[in-house]
């Protein structure tokens, strides 16, 4: 299977073991150099970051930030309050159809 010729920094920093934040790093300290796609999306070449990977120039990052339960619930209401309340409006609609 062909890797791609661009890869996001989320894969970018699992293929080098570090967070997104050292790759961002990287990117500012001119070690890996980024492309803007439609001068939105920033992406880096899979053979640049193969390459750094390869000289061994980034130290895996072993350190594991700790993650709340409170942040855990922060993220699920984030992520699902469109469920949510899209559930609530189904509800209401059911109610108001078959109560009414």
């Amino acid at each position: 299977m062909n890797a791609p010729q661009y890869i996001s920094v989320r894969e970018s920093a699992q293929i080098l073991g570090v967070s997104e934040r050292k790759v961002m790093d990287l990117i500012e300290e001119r070690k890996l150099q980024a492309y803007k796609i439609a001068n939105k999306f920033l992406r880096l070449k899979h053979s640049e970051v193969m390459a750094i990977k390869d000289a061994g120039e980034v130290k895996v990052e072993t350190v594991q930030y700790a993650y709340s339960a409170a942040e855990r619930m922060q993220d699920f209401f984030y992520y699902n309050s469109f469920y949510m309340f899209m559930g609530g409006v189904i509800v209401v609609l059911l109610y108001i159809i078959f109560m009414t």
